[in-house]
């Protein structure tokens, strides 16, 4: 299918592996030109050829929107931002998470995005296919135990996406959230190791129980995330906006 992203112009944060990385190669194979950024550098040194991409902590409000400004230029405008930076947050119950763990959750997961957008609307209000993808989770939708931080970002990454979907529909921009269930790959295996040892219990009863309430009972990969990413990216999804959509082999619950 040619989804007509040919030159678009598209920046992803945390692009230097896993499902970042995995966007950023989808939107390449279509022909889109690309910057990135995270603080994985060996990882960004690694990207293909002509990708623009810099060393930035998300959580740092003042480099991430010169990054953001800087892409933009490099990129000359914008057509689409994917808002992919995130991390797993600590694992435990609340009366003994740290708060500084929590603003830590929370700047990555959420706050980043309010900068990443702020800087983007005017550029993407000048696009003829403007669209934004925030990346949330499931357990944006379902919550999950002993991962509050990182859920009630998740959450408010839906909030914030269906917020935006009204407040920049008049300018032609869609956002829409994606939430990815249980991800095949080296951060999904940290997190199940990390919620075993909070059980104690074994990784591979923490990995039973975690698909005991799923349909299908296998790892998303990252590839299959970017595909949808692509696509809500593309005029094909032209009125396709204000959505929480699920990539997850239809999990009901999370913990």
């Amino acid at each position: 299918m040619d989804l007509s992203l040919t030159n678009a112009r598209v920046i992803v944060t945390a692009g230097a592996g896993g499902i970042g990385r995995a966007i950023v190669e989808g939107f390449m194979a279509e022909g889109a030109h690309v910057a990135t950024c995270d603080i994985d550098v060996s990882g960004l040194d690694s990207l293909p050829d002509g990708v623009f991409h810099r060393a930035v902590d998300v959580s740092d409000a003042v480099a991430l929107g010169t990054f953001m400004d800087d892409a933009v230029q490099a990129l000359g405008g914008l057509d689409c931002l994917v808002n992919n930076a995130g991390i797993a947050g600590p694992t435990g119950r609340i009366e003994d998470i740290l708060l500084d763990a929590v603003q830590e959750c929370l700047n990555i997961c959420l706050i980043s995005q309010f900068t990443t957008i702020g800087c983007a609307v005017p550029h993407l209000r000048k696009s003829a296919n403007a669209s934004i993808i925030n990346v949330s989770s499931l357990a944006g939708r379902l919550g999950f135990k002993l991962r509050s931080p990182y859920a009630a970002a998740k959450w408010g990454v839906i909030g914030l996406t269906k917020s935006m979907a009204m407040e920049l529909g008049d300018d032609g921009i869609r956002v829409n959230a994606l939430l990815p269930g249980l991800v095949a790959g080296d951060r999904q295996r940290r997190v199940l190791e990390a919620r075993a040892n909070a059980q104690g219990v074994s990784f591979e009863e923490a990995e039973r129980d975690a698909f005991a309430r799923t349909s299908i009972k296998e790892y998303v990969t990252p590839e299959q995330l970017a595909d949808q990413v692509v696509y809500l990216a593309s005029a094909r999804a032209r009125t396709i906006s204000g959505q929480a959509i699920s990539v997850c082999g239809d999990t009901g619950m999370l913990g």
